[in-house]
């Protein structure tokens, strides 16, 4: 059965990497799955085509975009260009099944779909509605094409409901959690090296927060909260920063100086080897302000750690309140200060918090528990086309 997906970009991105495994994983169970980015040439194209992916696309030629000069005419001409190119990918493919992945990917091939020969169309939502509010236009062509998909699925319990409130009917909703590969994510050196290649004593408490710095994902809370209880938390421990600058590292560095935490506050950037950071940490934390279903929640839970994550999307779902982790309020630093105090207080409950969560994850968050779900959603393209 030929799946065609359509996505943004294959920039490395949580939503990017997790159609890699799913559709690298899907090639190698028999299916054909092909993938199209609007805007082809991201970091991932060669890992999908090395785990037999085919990726089509289409770039505007250098000389084209000197010509056009202004960049909104270059938007324009990319946009109408990707539009003829996903056109012609419907009919020369002729898929049974086309799978949109976030909103840009879900409006410019949700529109060229409805020309294109008949197919099963699924859209996947990976976050909560909020951005609508700031893109009114994506909302209404969002909500123009929810009646011409077929299925609809979302990444938590949280999404599922957003679609509900849109006017969605439940028999055609899907809830698909997300999942990593729980054997290949492991660290491959010792927590002593990677602490001293950070500058980490060892038995000093090690938090750390994946996530790219964006204000939504909460970092300007997580210094605040952490400042409100310094005086109380262990001698010489570190919140270690994981994630791609996206601007605003400079103002949460000068934050921290500001709140006199700046020693205790390290931000490494991206890294390729955060399985490694995490099995070195003592507790995970993501303080977002919105979420789907964060894959970063559930890799910290995997490699043992108790996480702290704010009762946002499907971050309430993956971790148990109590039993694997501690959820707080967003937008709530002194709720996140306190509940990260109590972690680094109280060694017996890290381990036993990070054990259940290590079970939990392995449980209901693996990646062949997600691959069997987007099986079966296709399977359902025999009932639908019958």
């Amino acid at each position: 059965m030929k799946i065609l997906y359509v996505i943004g970009s294959l920039e490395v991105g949580g939503a990017e990497q997790h159609l890699l495994r799913i559709a690298g994983e899907l090639a190698a169970r028999g299916w054909q799955p092909t993938v199209f980015a609007l805007n082809i040439g991201g970091p991932l194209t060669q890992a999908f085509r090395e785990a037999g992916v085919p990726v089509l696309g289409l770039t505007l030629p250098a000389g084209l975009i000197r010509l056009l000069r202004h960049r909104r005419v270059i938007a324009w001409t990319g946009l109408l260009a990707s539009m003829l190119a996903l056109t012609w990918a419907y009919w020369r493919i002729r898929p049974h099944i086309t799978h949109f992945f976030l909103p840009a990917a879900y409006i410019v091939g949700g529109v060229t779909s409805l020309i294109a020969p008949s197919m099963l169309r699924i859209m996947s939502r990976r976050s909560l509605n909020y951005y609508q509010a700031n893109h009114r236009l994506f909302r209404r062509l969002e909500h123009w094409l929810h009646p011409h998909m077929d299925l609809m699925c979302g990444n938590s319990a949280a999404v599922i409901q957003d679609l509900r409130s849109e006017g969605v009917p439940q028999e055609r909703l899907r809830l698909i959690y997300n999942g990593i590969d729980t054997t290949r994510f492991k660290a491959e050196r010792s927590c002593m090296a990677v602490r001293a290649e950070l500058g980490i004593e060892c038995r000093a408490i090690m938090m750390v927060m994946v996530a790219n710095l964006i204000p939504y994902k909460g970092h300007a809370d997580l210094i605040q909260g952490l400042a409100e209880v310094r005086e109380s938390l262990p001698p010489g421990w570190v919140c270690v920063c994981v994630g791609r600058d996206d601007g605003i590292g400079s103002a949460l560095a000068e934050q921290a100086h500001v709140a006199g935490i700046g020693d205790h506050l390290l931000f490494t950037g991206s890294r390729r080897d955060v399985p490694d950071l995490l099995a070195a940490a003592d507790i995970g934390v993501l303080c977002s302000h919105e979420e789907g279903f964060s894959n970063a929640v559930i890799e910290g839970m995997v490699s043992g750690l108790p996480m702290v994550v704010t009762e946002v999307g499907g971050n309430a779902e993956a971790v148990v309140e109590g039993e694997t982790g501690l959820v707080v309020p967003a937008r709530d630093p002194q709720a996140l200060g306190q509940a990260l105090l109590q972690l680094c207080l109280d060694s017996e409950k890290r381990q036993r918090m990070g054990e259940a969560g290590r079970d939990r994850a392995v449980r209901y968050f693996s990646m062949e528990a997600c691959v069997a779900g987007y099986e079966a959603l296709y399977q359902e393209y025999r009932d639908i086309s019958a």
